[in-house]
């Protein structure tokens, strides 16, 4: 099985001590998500080993990635849709959280188990893996929307928080 959970990448953990990953209003950081089939394999993502895309991916690549599709204003390309902070970090009690807006790729045929947010930028680190995502199952949409939906953006929900 490729997807097995939700992870926080270790890379992406050191890199916000380092100073890598700016989500703040005005950032000129680009933060992408990209779709995958569940035959990905963590080697083809910087992972030195194992079976499960899980906290060892290190960074965006196209293997296994769902097929260029859809039409109108937002179609799937490879790379994955770039993606827009809905809540700046912020904090509740000891925990910091961000989110992003809902992307939408319009008149879309996509098989997708799980994806991967990733920072795309011309500046170093590009491409360097944030989480992982697995959506529990194969979801589909066929000639319509495919739609990620983020969870509410607090302390106990939010796609990125830490602890």
């Amino acid at each position: 099985m490729a997807f097995n959970g939700n992870f926080m990448c270790t890379t992406f953990k050191q890199g916000l001590l380092n100073g890598d990953f700016d989500f703040s209003s005005g950032t000129s950081h680009v933060y992408k998500i990209a779709l995958y089939t569940n035959s990905a394999v963590p080697t083809n993502f910087g992972a030195s080993s194992g079976t499960d895309m899980n906290a060892d991916v290190k960074f965006y690549a196209t293997n296994n990635e769902v097929a260029n599709t859809g039409s109108g204003s937002n179609p799937y390309a490879a790379g994955g849709g770039t993606l827009t902070v809905s809540q700046v970090p912020t904090t509740s009690g000891t925990t910091a959280f961000l989110s992003f807006s809902t992307e939408t790729f319009t008149n879309a045929t996509i098989t997708a188990r799980g994806a991967i947010i990733y920072r795309s930028d011309a500046s170093a680190p590009t491409n360097d893996a944030c989480v992982v995502l697995d959506f529990g199952a194969d979801k589909t949409s066929t000639s319509g929307d495919f739609t990620i939906t983020f969870p509410t953006a607090d302390a106990s929900s939010a796609i990125i928080r830490v602890g």
